[in-house]
């Protein structure tokens, strides 16, 4: 990279991409339970689903820093685990496994075969397995085929061969399937177009001829060598294959699926044909043939079953009847194919059948679904097609079949796992007037879209609220016996007494368990193994099993402020400044330590470790006092209470906690001094076990309140609950073991404490208020916690009221009828009974219809009716485009609402008859939009924007400035800036940054005296731009349709120049350079993300956090650029991505280095996505890069995570 780059960025992911490209099944873990493998971008994800509970779980994520472009699962015969293999960007076939044991992936082979990138003659585009695990064939768009054996050695390891070549020049591969053939020579089938005559023919009478074809390519295991064994013409539409089970289960042989047809085909049968049957229905075009675009096969005992969806979503069922013996037996002949409707669920780009009987849809756009089979739709009425009634030549003409679409029957819905693919725009804002800012963003298409709000947080599930009578201050729960299972007792403190709860199927107040109600509770613990004890301000009461009482006064005109507890020990803090220490005895009785040790200012809080395991005592007594320090206290009979280390802080400690978590330096477990402060600042230390050492201290700001902490439980690992102004849960994150700290999605609590009982084994109690809540918290996986308003449309931009807490959005639908010719259909004299039923279309979707458009303008309140409060629909063909909220300085600088629609807009090649901008006023605080006028252009408006109280259009490749009239809007100014069309305006002072669909950006100066827009820089790249934002003055972000993220500058003094003279002559009358403008826009950054980014914007995630740019990929990826502040922290970060480079290869074979070049080389970009990956390698090679680095492992792993938590989460 050109360390010569004057500006760095450090690029992370919040959230990856959740769209699924493929996703396959298998017993990957080698156990009985299935695991569900998918492919989303870059990304690899084994998922769990549990049938018990019907959810399904994310085991492990990892990014492969290559495409992915297919996957299969194998296995050998006889062995019980399968094997991923992955077709990649980096012309290598992979084979991975997945080792439950340490929970990573692990890279088994990694064979080349040709170069890297997506290209038409490298293999990698197409992926088929034998069933039995013999063989695989990789292959490329064009011509290229090769065979891989896969085979196990005398170590029982899995060997690959070289490969096979089954290469075919001038051939197009458009599907491909490996054959159910038994255990004879393993067979793949293949659909093949080959276009040598087309090539030659100037006529274009080939083409019109040209054959698809059905070809079978045999692996001959004894000569080793691929043949292509049959070859049938199949109907020119096919485009899709589905293996059929051979050997003792069934037939063998494809289903072929084409446009309006489904045909089972074999080299040695005859072929069967069944429609695709179409939907009824009065607003359904009874001409229009579906296509099969998903499918899947499903074996049973003795029967098999395909489920193939078309693109509105709906299922068939499709059988294959054998012909029988005379005993009744099938013979392995076909008799007939039969299809029937099953139900309708989200277009799926892969579905998935698990033996447990669930569906796994992995949908194109909108949440995942996770279906429970309810029955296989055996006996209900839907009418059945078979091939008996309809030829079997693809050239024949037949009736089309029909059927009426109803709600689902057969599956029901488990679970939908959020997904916001695909996401096409996003804003940051702060309108709950939280510490942090929340994430709006719209994402889906069609009637599944929705406005999301993203809010970083975990999720709580509430258990009980319940009112005391007055405000508790403090709350512990506590068990009777060390070998008690449950918490017996809820304990709560309030200024005058305490209030005694026992736990069982219902709570309620007890008065006889030894402890003292007249006093507030300082510290609650059993201790030993049956005793109690609690501590109040003038003394502690040691509660024994059989209710005796052992009381310890605290000395004359002295109280007890403070106090720490663990099952054998108990220290105190008086008003005085001393501290006094027991320890329990043999005989259960707590002993004082001789001496009291005081302290130089007052005590604010203590804290004891757990006992360790196989220890009678915790090593270490954390101290806090008000002069702002903490000290380390040995408790070693040899030297108890002498001062191990101390640590000075920067506002006197509220809380501290010292315990052991599972740690990623070391892989084990360490223990740690957490601290909280007056100041709402939390503190984590590591302190030494042997020493009393602190060292490697991290902060983080929680809040205004003071910090108080709470050891608790959460998924079995010890957890820390820090409160402030919010509630804070720190925890080992399941997969990497770092340490997190998220907030929780919670009232704000003031105390809390673990709670289990048998209703919930692993949950909180804390106070809020006057209230008692119970709580657990289940999903550590995402912290980023989503709420959801279904929305009508596909939405295409939004935009937020100036002042008020409401969103904006315009959506539109290409191909789908709207609403007032749907009402023209359904209110019709032709209507049939029972072809009048509109269905919900978030489930059936919209009707479609060809150069029709549906469209409309949405109110949306997300925080106070969540939900959409107004919906204005267009007319007239028209569509929403660009949408922008504009103050009029003519208008007394009232704001109106300006939206830009285009009428009968063809996509592509792209036309229009007309353009208008709509003006709609604010009414009841915006709730409402009152319209005011329309204003026709030539063109659709592709974007708009508020410039000095006039509005800013960019209308096709016009730059024009209007202002507002009574009739209409009026035009004051025009310049021809950009050679496309304009998709993009950004603005300060008067400056204008307009970036072209496929040119770059253009910097524009708007002189207000001469009334002129004259550019005066642009880009040498065509960068076919997707969003931008201004990061200050002089530099521009964006992002590209090829997944590429860049940062661009102008000149410094051309930048001056521009903004110098008050008529802008010089910039007109100076020399154009190259046709363009006269000054060129230099690089400073460059990234390729694997993602299409909709939206960036300059702004900030995290209370008192840096300004970041945050930007939004199609697939729902979250990503966010850190500016760099020092050259050392540069320096660092170049040098350890060069290590993970070499130490840590990308999974799938692609060098991390070209990848992140993929169009123009990296420059100025550090890959944050590959530092992270340093906690999770094996600690020899952490050791030798923090070697090469001179630093210690626990500094660059302090490093790596402050570069997250400083400023996102």
């Amino acid at each position: 990279m050109a360390t010569t780059s004057s500006m760095f960025m450090y690029s992370l992911t919040i959230q990856p991409p959740t769209s699924i490209t493929q996703a396959i099944l298998g017993q990957f873990a080698g156990t009985k339970e299935q695991q569900i493998v998918t492919a989303s971008g870059s990304r690899l994800t084994i998922h769990r689903p549990d049938p018990t509970q019907g959810k399904i779980s994310t085991i492990l994520s990892q990014d492969v820093f290559g495409i992915i472009r297919t996957l299969a699962a194998f296995r050998l015969a006889g062995s019980n685990k399968d094997y991923i293999i992955i077709g990649s960007d980096s012309g290598r076939i992979t084979i991975i496994e997945y080792v439950p044991a340490q929970n990573r992936f692990n890279r088994l082979h990694l064979e080349t075969f040709g170069k890297s990138g997506v290209r038409r003659v490298i293999p990698g585009q197409y992926l088929a397995v034998d069933p039995k695990g013999r063989a695989c064939l990789i292959a490329s768009a064009e011509k290229n085929k090769l065979v891989y054996v896969l085979n196990r050695n005398a170590q029982a390891e899995l060997t690959i061969s070289s490969p096979l070549e089954a290469h075919k020049p001038q051939t197009l591969v458009f599907a491909l399937v490996g054959l159910d053939v038994g255990y004879e020579n393993p067979v793949f089938a293949v659909l093949e177009v080959d276009y040598t005559e087309c090539d030659q023919d100037p006529t274009g009478q080939a083409f019109e001829e040209v054959e698809k074809s059905l070809v079978y390519y045999e692996l001959d295991l004894g000569l080793n060598h691929v043949v292509r064994k049959w070859s049938d013409p199949v109907d020119r539409t096919a485009n899709m294959l589905l293996q059929v089970p051979g050997g003792g289960d069934g037939p063998s042989g494809v289903l072929v699926c084409g446009l309006d047809n489904i045909t089972y085909r074999h080299s040695n049968q005859d072929a069967f044909r069944v429609p695709i049957p179409r939907r009824r229905g009065v607003t359904e075009n009874p001409e229009r043939k579906r296509c099969i675009t998903a499918g899947v096969m499903h074996k049973m005992r003795g029967a098999f079953f395909f489920l193939l969806q078309s693109e509105d979503g709906d299922l068939f069922k499709v059988t294959i009847d054998m012909v029988e013996d005379d005993n009744g037996q099938p013979t392995g002949e076909v008799k007939r194919l039969k299809i029937k409707y099953f139900d309708t669920v989200p277009i799926a780009s892969t579905l998935c059948i698990l033996k447990s009987g669930f569906l796994f849809v992995a949908s194109e756009t909108g949440n995942h679904h996770f279906y429970q089979f309810e029955k296989l739709g055996d006996d209900d009425n839907e009418t059945e097609y078979s091939s008996d009634s309809f030829p079997a030549d693809p050239t024949e003409a037949y009736t089309p079949a029909y059927f009426h679409p109803r709600a689902s029957e057969n599956v029901n819905l488990v679970e939908s796992i959020d997904s916001m693919n695909p996401q096409l725009d996003c804003k940051v804002a702060n309108l709950t007037d939280e510490d942090a800012p929340q994430i709006y963003s719209i994402c889906g298409s069609g009637a599944r879209s929705s406005f999301r709000m993203l809010k970083h947080g975990l999720e709580v599930n509430d258990i009980v609220d319940s009112e005391l009578p007055s405000v508790p201050a403090a709350v512990w729960t506590t068990k009777i016996t060390r070998s008690d299972e449950f918490d017996a007792y809820i304990v709560l403190s309030f200024d005058n007494g305490t209030l005694v709860l026992s736990i069982g199927e219902t709570v309620e107040e007890v008065t006889d368990t030894g402890f003292l109600s007249s006093a507030s509770t300082l510290a609650v613990q059993q201790l030993g193994e049956d005793a109690l004890i609690q501590v109040h301000p003038k003394g502690i009461r040691h509660i024994r099993a059989d209710r005796r009482v052992n009381e310890w006064p605290a000395p004359q005109h002295r109280s007890i402020v403070a106090a720490t507890t663990n099952e054998r020990q108990v220290a105190v803090a008086l008003s005085s400044g001393e501290i006094v220490y027991f320890e329990m005895d043999t005989d259960g009785s707590l002993a004082e330590y001789d001496e009291k040790r005081e302290m130089s200012g007052t005590v604010t809080c203590l804290s004891l470790g757990e006992v360790p395991e196989g220890r009678v005592r915790s090593q270490f007594l954390a101290v806090g006092c008000d002069d702002s320090t903490v000290r380390i206290l040995s408790l070693d009979p040899e030297s108890t209470l002498e001062n191990k280390s101390v640590q000075a802080l920067t506002s006197a400690p509220s809380a501290l906690s010292i315990m052991a978590m599972p740690d990623s330096t070391t892989g084990g477990s360490t223990l740690y001094l957490h601290i909280g402060l007056y100041s709402g600042v939390y503190l984590r230390t590591v302190l030494d076990e042997i020493t009393g050492e602190l060292s490697d201290t991290r902060t983080r700001f929680l809040g205004p309140k003071p910090a108080k902490l709470f050891k608790v439980s959460v998924k079995g690992e010890p957890a820390v609950l820090a409160l402030s102004s919010r509630s804070w849960l720190g925890y080992s994150d399941p997969q990497t073991k770092n340490f997190m700290l998220a907030p929780l999605s919670y009232v704000p609590l003031e105390w809390g404490s673990n709670f289990s009982s048998e209703q919930c084994t692993e949950g909180m109690v804390g106070i809020q208020g006057q209230n008692l809540r119970i709580f657990s918290i289940e999903k550590l996986g995402s912290n980023l916690l989503q709420q959801s308003i279904p929305l009508t449309y596909t939405p295409r931009k939004f935009v937020r009221h100036p002042e008020y807490p409401l969103f904006y959005t315009i959506e539109s639908d290409n191909n789908t009828l709207s609403v007032e010719t749907k009402h023209k259909l359904l209110n019709s004299q032709t209507v049939v009974n029972g072809d009048g039923v509109t269905l919900p279309p978030a489930e059936f979707g919209y009707p479609r219809a060809q150069g029709h458009w549906a469209s409309c303008i949405h109110v949306i309140d997300p925080i106070n009716a969540k939900s959409a409060i107004q919906q204005i629909d267009l007319t007239d063909n028209e569509a929403a485009t660009t949408i922008a909220a504009v103050s009029f300085s003519s208008q007394s600088d009232e704001t109106f609402l300006v939206v830009g629609t285009g009428k009968d807009i063809t996509v592509s090649p792209r036309s229009s008859t007309a353009g208008f901008i709509y003006i709609y006023r604010f009414l009841e605080d915006g709730k409402e939009l009152e319209f005011i006028h329309k204003t026709k252009t030539e063109e659709p408006p592709s974007a708009l924007l508020g410039f000095q109280g006039r509005l800013l259009a960019g209308i096709g490749t016009e730059l024009r400035i209007y202002d507002l009239g009574l009739k209409q809007i009026l035009r004051k100014c025009q310049a021809h800036v950009v050679p496309n069309l304009i998709v993009g305006l950004q603005t300060q002072g008067s400056r204008i940054i307009v970036s072209d669909v496929q040119e770059s950006a253009v910097y524009v100066v708007y002189k207000y005296q001469d009334n002129r827009l004259i550019a005066f820089a642009d880009d040498v790249v065509a960068r076919w731009t997707t969003c931008t934002t201004m990061v200050d003055y002089e530099t521009v972000a964006g992002g590209d349709k090829f997944g590429n993220l860049w940062l661009l500058r102008c000149p410094q003094k051309a930048s001056e120049e521009a903004d110098e003279d008050a008529s802008g002559a010089h910039l007109v009358h100076e020399r154009q350079y190259l046709q363009g403008a006269p000054n060129r826009l230099a690089l400073m950054c460059h990234f390729f993300s694997q993602d299409i980014p909709t939206s960036i914007q300059k702004t900030q995630l995290v209370a008192g956090g840096r300004d970041i740019l945050v930007w939004t990929g199609l697939q729902g990826t979250l990503g966010i650029l850190v500016p760099f502040v020092s050259r050392e922290d540069v320096d660092f970060f170049q040098t350890l991505e060069q290590h993970l480079r070499a130490e840590d290869a990308p999974l799938a074979g692609r060098d991390h280095l070209i990848y992140r070049s993929y169009y123009v080389p990296v420059k100025g970009m550090i890959d944050g996505d590959l530092c992270e990956r340093y906690s999770l390698l094996p600690n020899d090679k952490k050791q030798m890069i923090a070697g090469e680095l001179d630093r210690s492992v626990r500094e660059i792993e302090r490093k790596i995570s402050d570069m997250r938590t400083r400023v996102a989460y």
